[in-house]
């Protein structure tokens, strides 16, 4: 499904953000993307989105060499993938519903289809009868909650979540965790981003460490380690 063949990513005159990276993600896979800050973890997420193009190496999805596509083709591209960032990136003035039903509506949804589709995302992320809550009005872990919710109406085919624990309690990242690896077992791929040891050592599903921007370990049933 992915494949990164030999990929270096270098800002500037800077040590190498990326370097030499390597590596395929199959389909229906969760994968740990661990390592410290600066390890390189959003530069390859970022190079996956297509918002940044590598120094040298190639980068396919499902086939396609993605730094081969027109502009054009770059936006229906990203709507191939749900992202989930760790400051939720929510919009303050609209309620759950709101802001979970604003990725349909950037594709041209109906609001027969929106109408149907947000309330059981909602209900599937655990928000069932809070859609009318605005950001302010919900924890952390809820607003995390419409922001996967949101990742979900995509339809996506992978989900990237970006240190989506980062700003959460012990509780809440337990229930973030559960509920990705739910949507996991549903049939979605997920590229689980993070530092933080506890959640990943529950999952026991494959990690891959990167330190300096190189992939410094790979195992299929692992726990973290840097």
């Amino acid at each position: 499904m992915i494949l990164f063949e030999e990929v270096t990513k270098i800002y500037g005159e800077d040590e190498p953000a990326l370097d030499g990276v390597s590596l395929s993600i199959e389909d229906k896979e969760f994968v740990s993307l661990v390592g410290e800050s600066g390890a390189g973890k959003s530069t390859l997420l970022k190079l996956l989105l297509r918002e940044e193009a590598p120094t040298s190496g190639r980068i396919f999805f499902q086939g396609i060499d993605i730094n081969t596509l027109r502009d054009n083709e770059v936006p229906p591209f990203r709507r191939k993938i749900g992202v989930v960032f760790q400051d939720f990136k929510l919009l303050p003035s609209k309620t759950a519903y709101e802001n979970a039903a604003f990725a349909m509506e950037a594709a041209g949804k109906s609001n027969q289809e929106i109408e149907e589709d947000v309330p059981q995302a909602l209900a599937l992320v655990g928000l069932d009868g809070k859609g009318h809550r605005f950001p302010e009005e919900l924890s952390g872990g809820e607003r995390q909650r419409v922001a996967i919710a949101r990742a979900l109406l995509q339809q996506p085919d992978i989900i990237l979540a970006d240190e989506p624990t980062g700003n959460l309690d012990p509780r809440h990242t337990e229930e973030i965790i559960d509920l990705l690896l739910k949507i996991n077992e549903l049939g979605t791929p997920v590229i689980f981003a993070t530092h933080e040891q506890g959640g990943v050592d529950k999952l026991g599903k494959r990690v891959i460490t990167l330190k300096n921007g190189k992939v410094t370990r790979d195992v299929k049933r692992g726990k973290y380690r840097i």
